[in-house]
């Protein structure tokens, strides 16, 4: 066999290496290095230009410049949140963009001018309801219509029941160690069961800052680390329940709610089929949607005092169930939520946790019986959930990891969790217990308190 630069021979044949040109290279570090969804060459242009003007003394906050900036810290928060080993696959990409900033801004160590700029755009343009409206409608929308319908009928008595349980026995433990009534409720046990971050606790937060007269970010503060706990919790107790099952086959279907016949499936599949041709305008259109429903619920705000990210979610569900948009407004609606799921969630979180999220607040809600109330909360919580579904003829470690997800911390909650309990299957019913769940106990407590304090 001969050689030469670019090529060989191999039994008198020659066989030709082609030569990978220097565009090529450069095209391959673009597609495939990447922080976050960001190319790292343009990662590192952006740092640079960012850089230049902070020297400068000044960082403009108008949207052009602060897409760049919100996309370069808060992808680089997420991106160091994802290589941590172990807790990297449990949703620290989203704490690590939501409280390192907040953490940076604390001890000063982000420039003023990033944080002044920052905090001024938040404020200013209201980012952050454009991405809870895209964020829940587009996510309601991309849920399978039969299984809404199927799940609610299966699995929401183990859901009320585990809640009913979980608060009583939450109240109780948080009453024992001597903590105040309302605390307990308010901000330790609601946020648990709000249904994570953009649907749960930052609804949440709205809500307090309304009814109490309270600073959102003092609210946020206070309601983030105990959802991030109540989610961890869940996920080790799936991961527990993964194993009883391998140990007790029959308490299991292995993804299977209830026991099935041959040839029945656990869920049907939507009737709509997808054309896999979105156009611009169709994306569009599922954007409008979006923001007019969040208009609706802010309306229904003004009339009922009903939240809006709540009240806008109920009508998006309501839509969903009657077929009231077509199949390629839904085809749009996904794609709107799928960009901001993508693209918009770790700016956003970066700019929440710069502009609104006091560290010191975050620190002080990490004591022991804060631990334990939420141990004892997803515990009884899942336990209930498990024993009621075994009593109702459903498959109780089924049951119980649904029930892992009314702890979760959101759509990356319920990843998390399903992948530690093996059961990715249950998705459809983990979103409605994240979602529906989350939004039936944020918007009935927020009416509540509002009747109290009037």
């Amino acid at each position: 066999m001969s050689t030469t630069d670019d090529s060989f021979t191999v039994n008198h044949e020659t066989i030709n290496i082609p030569k990978t040109s220097l565009r090529e290279k450069w095209w391959h570090i673009m597609d495939s290095w990447k922080i976050g969804i960001i190319p790292l060459p343009l990662f590192l242009l952006a740092g640079t230009l960012i850089a230049i003007d902070c020297l400068g003394g000044k960082l403009p906050s108008d949207i052009v410049v602060m897409v760049a900036t919100l996309a370069f810290f808060g992808f680089a928060c997420g991106e160091f949140g994802k290589r941590l080993p172990i807790v990297g696959k449990f949703g620290a990409a989203a704490i690590c963009a939501t409280f390192i900033p907040s953490a940076l801004v604390y001890y000063g160590l982000l420039p003023d001018v990033v944080v002044e700029s920052t905090t001024k755009f938040y404020k200013s343009t209201n980012i952050l309801y454009l991405y809870i409206c895209c964020i829940i409608v587009g996510s309601i929308m991309s849920m399978n219509r039969t299984t809404l319908i199927q799940g609610f009928l299966r699995i929401f008595f183990p859901m009320l029941c585990g809640e009913v349980v979980g608060m009583v026995v939450g109240m109780g433990v948080g009453m024992a160690l001597g903590l105040e009534p309302f605390q307990i409720f308010f901000f330790i046990i609601l946020p648990i069961m709000a249904g994570g971050v953009g649907e749960g606790a930052i609804p949440l937060s709205i809500g307090y800052a309304t009814l109490l007269h309270m600073d959102q970010g003092v609210a946020l503060g206070r309601v983030l680390p105990i959802v991030m706990l109540g989610g961890l919790t869940a996920i080790v107790i799936s991961g527990c329940l993964n194993q009883l099952g391998k140990r007790y086959p029959h308490l299991t279907g292995e993804g299977q709610l209830m026991p099935v016949s041959d040839g029945e499936t656990d869920s049907a599949p939507d009737a709509a089929v997808s054309s896999g041709k979105t156009d611009v305008t169709t994306i569009a259109s599922g954007a409008l949607l979006a923001v007019l429903l969040y208009m609706l619920g802010m309306l229904g705000y003004k009339l009922i005092g009903l939240p809006a990210p709540v009240g806008m979610l109920f009508i998006a569900v309501f839509i969903k169930l009657v077929n009231g948009v077509s199949p390629r407004l839904l085809e749009g609606s996904q794609v709107v939520y799928k960009f901001f799921q993508t693209a918009v969630t770790y700016p956003v979180l970066f700019a929440v946790g710069v502009a609104i999220t006091p560290w010191n607040e975050l620190m002080a809600a990490f004591t022991i019986s804060n631990l334990l109330v939420i141990v004892s909360t997803v515990s009884a919580l899942v336990a209930t959930g498990f024993f009621v579904g075994k009593k109702i003829g459903m498959h109780p470690i089924d049951v119980a990891i649904v029930s892992c997800c009314q702890s979760g911390q959101g759509g990356t909650g319920d990843v998390a969790i399903l992948t530690a309990g093996n059961r990715m299957s249950l998705m459809p019913f983990a979103q409605i217990a994240t979602r529906i769940g989350g939004a039936i106990n944020v918007a009935v407590s927020l009416l509540i308190l509002s009747k109290f304090l009037a």
